[in-house]
């Protein structure tokens, strides 16, 4: 099968593979997949296949605000995976991107053209500090960067809700006060058309990280020497590239995308800074979906819409009658069968050479 044929069969195969394995558990639970395959097409369009009510847009709405911040913990994961590194810090990154933002959103006062800009630039730039952290310590002292990621997730959780209730003035040891608007992405045009959703115009940054992800990795001199790094850093060095600094700079990019991802959540979906009893996923969600998406930008793009769908669905799902847990089942199954391509890879190889007729001068 040729390579880039592969990239799209093989992560199609998984994605089918992993809603007919939760259909089997559905079923085994007693319940109707229709039922469940109804709560995701509600979840993803707001159609209503089964009652035949006119399209909610607020479905729709909640659904993007959903995938946004996985498709930026995806290109986080994803940066640094290009590198040969295994970053799972994202989630730390994306708590830093938040403090920074509502640090900036209430702190200063500027009009809008100049405040939200502030607000974005100060979620990833705090993103990209946390973020060089482990790199530095992997360049210069090859501390393992699992190790340093796993730990600066907890120091920055701790250091979100200290910064909350002590610095910020939390008065009901929940959030702060709102932002002013000149601070916000909130949009009254996105959510009148979407029946008051979370909508925001935070998918704009979103799509443009997309294409930067995609412009630095794949046609800039610098995301070569990246990806050389990754394939054999040994060969890179030789080569005279500078590996240690591509170990930071990478590290510094892959927490400058989750580092937004951290803003957009703060002053798009929820408008306050906000103390945060635990991790809420966004970064493991983003591993998830750079490995179903190839760690490609229109990978990572397609598998974020798809798990932002499935969390939307959630809600929709109990309505119904069944687990809210099935959609993280699909999920968990979608990675489990992306981690077996090879061996997918060689069941449709063996079925392709049988459908290859033998002609007569290869008999024997």
């Amino acid at each position: 099968m040729p390579a880039r044929k592969e990239k799209i069969v093989l992560p199609l195969i998984a994605v089918l593979l992993g809603f007919l394995l939760g259909s089997l558990i559905v079923i085994l639970t007693g319940r109707s997949p229709v039922s469940m395959y109804a709560a995701i097409i509600k979840g993803f369009s707001g159609i209503d296949i089964i009652n035949g009510q006119p399209i909610n847009t607020r479905y729709i709405g909640e659904f993007i605000i959903q995938a946004m911040p996985i498709i930026l913990t995806g290109l986080s994961f994803a940066f640094a995976s290009r590198t040969g590194l295994f970053s799972i810090g994202a989630e730390g990154q994306l708590m830093m991107g938040s403090i920074s933002a509502t640090a900036v959103a209430i702190l200063v006062q500027a009009p809008k053209v100049i405040h939200l800009p502030m607000v974005l630039l100060a979620a990833i730039l705090g993103g990209a500090l946390w973020g060089a952290i482990p790199g530095f310590l992997k360049a210069r002292y090859n501390v393992h960067e699992v190790v340093v990621t796993i730990m600066m997730n907890y120091i920055a959780l701790h250091f979100n809700n200290y910064m909350i209730l002590n610095i910020f003035g939390s008065v009901d040891k929940v959030k702060t006060v709102p932002f002013p608007d000149s601070a916000l992405l909130k949009s009254p045009f996105l959510e009148s058309i979407t029946r008051n959703s979370r909508l925001n115009w935070g998918f704009i940054p979103v799509l443009l990280a997309v294409l930067i992800f995609s412009f630095i990795i794949n046609k800039t001199t610098f995301g070569f020497s990246l990806r050389a790094v990754g394939h054999n850093k040994e060969a890179a060095r030789y080569a005279g590239m500078k590996v240690n600094r591509n170990i930071i700079a990478s590290m510094a990019i892959a927490g400058a995308f989750a580092g937004l991802a951290g803003g957009i959540i703060t002053v798009g979906t929820f408008n306050f800074g906000r103390v945060i009893q635990a991790a809420e996923g966004y970064g493991f969600d983003g591993i998830a979906v750079a490995l179903v998406g190839g760690n490609e930008a229109l990978g990572i793009l397609l598998a974020g819409l798809l798990f932002g769908g499935l969390k939307a669905a959630q809600p929709l799902m109990q309505s119904q009658g069944i687990p809210r847990e099935i959609a993280g089942i699909i999920q968990a199954s979608i990675v489990l069968f992306v981690a077996m391509k090879f061996g997918i890879k060689m069941v449709l190889d063996k079925f392709e050479r049988k459908q290859v007729p033998t002609t007569e001068g290869e008999r024997v």
